[in-house]
């Protein structure tokens, strides 16, 4: 990608107009949520208030506010590049292992023979028991030692709450209603990559006291870099070769209304090239969903039945054009998500239209089209580790559906969670597929073990291992850290207060006062929040608080 750093276009500064989810389709109603909700939200805090109660303390400390108004430092001088481990890929490609876990069987249908490109990590490995340790990676050698695994990886554990750690919300609440739009962790887990209402894309170093158990000393956290968009942005991904200790690699991409695709440089903030998609008119048209291929030489774009891959090395308008609808046959509407495959050359397209089909990389073939279960345009989708199971979610869809791929249209097991709005709502799966993690519009983060579900099953609703409050709104996007128990969860949504009264009258004041809300009222909570999700040490067992109760089923 260093070839390309000569033909950007200059990225704009943050535009006032401000629009909904890039949905040319009209809003859909939310049906009923299943029944069955017998869970109780857990509560982590000692009062009965969610981990955001947190944050006034944390806040207080001597460097909390004053980072925040320093000026954005350059990513590549702070400790993240020598205090963090950088998860580096390794220049083969892994081949596929057979995995007994349980509910999976091993790939078939040539799953063995094709190899296993993780998205910008190292492949997958095997799921871990609760508090169970494993051997460090080769790639993370250059761990510093001051790490808490000390050449040991910690695994998820999911028998108690996360412990809030730190997080940044001053940085969301100079504008109003600046809610952010998701994150994603680096490839190489240096850094997290926020979208925000603002049209501003963040990036945080990961702190470097998080490698030891001093948490109490975590200061808020304050972005390194911002990059402006000219206008709402419809989507955003790192490079999956991403990798800290080379400055070459270190780039990511967006897609903005009525502008090209922009690739930026996550050292310096700087647009280092532009995708230009044009439609039939010859008119510049925007890409509503990004997603880089595997190995990085491509960046597949969606648009309105049709998706354009660009060469990474080669920015300009030059793309290969590949329709979803031929002969009025194949998958409608606009392609708003991508996944990838990682042990087969198959890639998904979900579309607004609330399907998915599977594809084939090398000319764009429609392999199968999974018929339409989602009451709601999709918005994101996952492929398990062993590539043999993809996960679909929609907006205003109150289910995560797991299709069998070896069994094209069978689902296997459905997670229920509350969306009931258009937005986007992430969900994320660990690296050795076990744990799928999902926040929803009332700001509550659902764990599901995937091991659970029966091999076999027909469309039974799998329970939540685990459920607590991570934000007072609406928890949008989630991301598990490549190779550290660490959560990143962020929040907020566009507020629509109940209409009141004008001030000039006082009719009715008494009989209308509940229900009318008033801005201080409405629970803004626009946060960017960090989480351990780890064993936990001797240290930080005696900040825990022993009220924690875990919804285990």
């Amino acid at each position: 990608m260093s070839d390309s750093a000569g033909s950007g276009e200059s990225g704009g500064v943050a535009g006032a107009g401000q629009d909904a989810e890039a949905d040319n389709e009209p809003p859909q109603q939310a049906p009923p949520l299943p029944e069955d909700d017998s869970l109780e939200v857990a509560v982590t805090s000692e009062e009965g208030a969610p981990p955001s109660a947190k944050r006034p303390r944390m806040s207080e400390g001597k460097q909390g506010l004053e980072q925040v108004a320093k000026p954005a430092e350059m990513h590549g001088e702070t400790p993240a590049q020598d205090a963090a481990p950088a998860a580096q890929t390794t220049g083969e490609p892994l081949q596929c292992e057979e995995e007994g876990q349980e509910g999976e069987e091993v790939p078939v249908g040539g799953g063995g023979e094709e190899e296993c490109h993780q998205n910008g990590d190292g492949g997958h490995d095997a799921p871990l028991e609760e508090g169970e340790t494993k051997p460090e990676e080769e790639h993370n050698g250059n761990r510093s030692a001051d790490s808490p695994s000390e050449g040991q990886h910690l695994g998820l554990d999911f028998t108690q709450n996360p412990q809030m750690l730190t997080g940044s919300w001053t940085e969301y609440s100079s504008l109003p209603e600046n809610y952010l739009k998701g994150c994603k962790w680096a490839p190489d887990g240096s850094c997290i990559l926020t979208n925000s209402a603002d049209n501003v894309l963040r990036v945080y170093n990961l702190p470097p006291e998080i490698y030891s158990y001093n948490w109490d000393l975590l200061p808020e956290m304050s972005p390194v870099l911002r990059m402006a968009e000219g206008d709402t942005i419809y989507d955003y991904c790192w490079y999956p070769k991403m990798n800290s200790l080379d400055p070459d690699t270190c780039f990511l991409a967006s897609s903005s209304r009525d502008n090209p695709v922009h690739v930026w440089d996550a050292f310096y903030g700087e647009v280092r090239a532009s995708f230009r998609p044009y439609n039939h008119l010859d008119e510049l048209t925007a890409a509503h969903s990004l997603c880089f291929s595997p190995d990085g030489t491509q960046l597949y774009c969606g648009f309105d039945k049709i998706v354009r891959v660009f060469y990474t090395e080669r920015p300009g308008r030059d793309c290969e054009e590949r329709p979803t609808v031929v002969k009025k046959q194949g998958q409608s509407g606009i392609i708003s998500c991508f996944g990838f495959s990682p042990c087969q050359s198959v890639y998904a397209c979900g579309s607004y239209s609330r399907c998915a089909g599977l594809y084939s990389c090398q000319d764009g073939t429609l392999l199968a089209l999974l018929p339409t279960r989602h009451h709601g345009g999709l918005t994101h989708l996952l492929f398990s580790p062993d590539g043999n199971y993809l996960y679909t979610g929609g907006r205003k869809d109150p289910e995560i559906l797991c299709w069998d791929l070896r069994e094209p249209g069978k689902v296997v097991f459905s997670l229920k969670r509350n969306v009931a709005t258009n937005q986007r709502i992430y969900f994320d799966l660990d690296l050795s597929g076990r744990y799928l993690l999902s926040g929803d519009t009332e700001g509550v983060v659902s764990v599901w073990d995937t091991q659970t579900a029966p091999p076999d099953g027909n469309e039974e609703l799998l329970q939540p291992q685990l459920r607590f409050q991570a934000h007072w709104d609406c928890t949008n996007g989630i991301s598990i850290h490549p190779f550290m128990p660490l959560l990143a969860t962020s929040s907020g949504q566009r507020q629509f207060p109940w209409p009141g009264d004008s001030e000039g009258d006082s009719a009715s004041d008494d009989e209308g006062a509940e229900a009318v809300m008033s801005p201080q009222e409405i629970r803004q909570d626009n946060t960017l929040s960090l989480w351990w999700a780890g064993p936990f040490g001797p240290a930080a067992e005696g900040n825990q608080q022993q009220s924690t109760a875990a919804v285990v089923t």
